[in-house]
């Protein structure tokens, strides 16, 4: 006697796509979290006026540039040759310098003092006046 096992049915010839589907999202949505995690690298530019300021900490090397290209290291008027020596004098356990430049001030001027933050090993931030303050 021989057994019949065939059945009316065809055979699953498709291929279903759910599974696929989901390890598709499920990388998309690994690389967008991940992808947020990268540093963005920039340049952060600070503007003479601005809407919110932070308070001045009594850690920061001040330095000064007037209008006419003067130099001030914690108040006192050094000339731009002697500039390395007055902050590597005021700077002790500093860690950060206060640029507060006037908006005359040249690109040129700002460099020769961020150049010298950095053989210092200083970070350089840029002081801002808030605009309510000047009105």
């Amino acid at each position: 006697m021989a057994v019949d096992f065939s059945t009316a049915k065809k055979p699953l010839n498709t291929f279903s796509l759910a599974g696929l589907t989901d390890i598709v999202l499920l990388l998309l949505i690994f690389f967008l979290l991940t992808s947020s995690f990268i540093p963005q690298l920039g340049i952060q530019v600070n503007l003479p006026q601005a809407e919110t300021a932070a308070p001045m900490e009594p850690d920061y090397v001040t330095v000064a540039i007037t209008d006419d290209g003067r130099f001030y290291v914690e108040q006192q008027q050094v000339p731009a040759d002697r500039l390395l020596d007055a902050i590597e004098s005021v700077q002790g356990q500093r860690t950060a310098l206060v640029l507060r430049a006037d908006e005359a001030a040249t690109v040129g001027q700002f460099a020769t003092v961020a150049s010298i933050a950095k053989a210092l090993n200083l970070r350089v931030l840029m002081a801002t006046e808030r605009e309510a303050s000047r009105r």
